[in-house]
């Protein structure tokens, strides 16, 4: 299994100076990859629920630095680790200016860009953005078919019900034939239908084994009525624990946890079936130093078995 971790991107992490370090630190390490995640505000009277803990929206995600600016930083700060979105909401953008700025970054980083993509969960952000909250799953699936035809096409053409490209030439092509990978989040079985569908793979969240693997059966399940290969699909875990110094009980792990605890259920990962897990600690650590230490800790726990 693949190991990543989050590129400092929000509250006291969000830093162009530390974002460039951190990459390079986290390279030199052993990380396999580095995943940027898209917040753009904070309300203060939050439309829907954090989708985790109490509910409550972490205080941090007020600063947070745009992800394909972060990556970019940590592309040009590194030579060979993979660079990965967890999750862009992608609906905030028109798809033929997305796809340019995608291809953008797949070029500078030599074809190292996984390309994930979310509905988010925040109506207030699409308040703001001036996208609507109903249609989501339909504006996801055309604007997939507007990046495919960008990324794929010698002319470039499309017409659906949100979207026209009249017939063009769009010829800056990404380094990954014939496109980056997308990987799609999602917890609702249209969700993990369309993974399945037309998906390189799943982006999941850390939870309870059992229903981790269930949710994964129905992407898998998708990909063979679709004619697909369910075996080419991958599973990507983001894991965001707090890191305490003496052993959380075990029905509060990986929500919570020693490192060793954490450590624990990334190999449990593993062994269910992930192909990757990447570990988010902007919000269970106090110091620059600490996020790095930790993330050391990790790797080094891990690498050993």
């Amino acid at each position: 299994m693949r190991l990543g971790y989050t590129v400092p991107q929000y509250g006291a992490f969000a830093d162009p100076e530390f974002i460039r370090q951190a990459s390079t630190d986290l390279e030199a390490m052993g990380y396999d990859s580095l995943w940027a995640g898209d917040r753009i505000l904070l309300p203060l009277t939050p439309s829907d629920p954090y989708p985790g803990g109490d509910g409550t929206v972490p205080p941090a995600f007020g600063t947070f630095f745009d992800p394909l600016t972060a990556l970019t930083l940590a592309a040009v700060s590194t030579r060979e680790i993979r660079l990965g979105t967890s999750t862009l909401n992608a609906l905030w953008q028109p798809p033929v200016l997305l796809a340019r700025t995608l291809t953008s970054l797949d070029l500078l980083s030599h074809g190292r860009l996984d390309v994930g993509i979310g509905l988010g969960w925040l109506r207030d952000e699409y308040t703001a953005t001036g996208v609507p909250w109903r249609g989501r799953g339909d504006r996801l699936e055309e604007t997939l078919d507007v990046m495919e035809a960008v990324w794929t096409g010698e002319v470039v053409e499309h017409k659906g019900a949100l979207w026209t490209v009249p017939p063009s030439h769009i010829d800056l092509k990404p380094c990954q034939r014939p496109r980056p990978p997308i990987l799609l989040a999602g917890y609702t079985p249209p969700a993990l239908e369309r993974v399945g569908r037309r998906a390189d793979g799943w982006l999941s969240a850390a939870m309870p084994m059992a229903y981790l693997t269930s949710l994964w059966g129905l992407a898998l399940e998708a990909a063979s009525r679709a004619g697909r290969d369910p075996s080419a699909l991958r599973m990507v875990v983001r894991v965001n624990p707090e890191i305490t110094d003496s052993p959380a009980p075990a029905d509060q792990v990986p929500h919570a946890g020693t490192v060793r605890q954490v450590a624990d259920y990334l190999l449990t990962l593993a062994e269910a079936g992930a192909d990757e897990a990447f570990v988010d600690l902007q919000t269970a650590t106090a110091s620059r130093e600490q996020f790095l230490d930790v993330a050391h800790a990790l790797v080094t726990m891990l690498r050993a078995g």
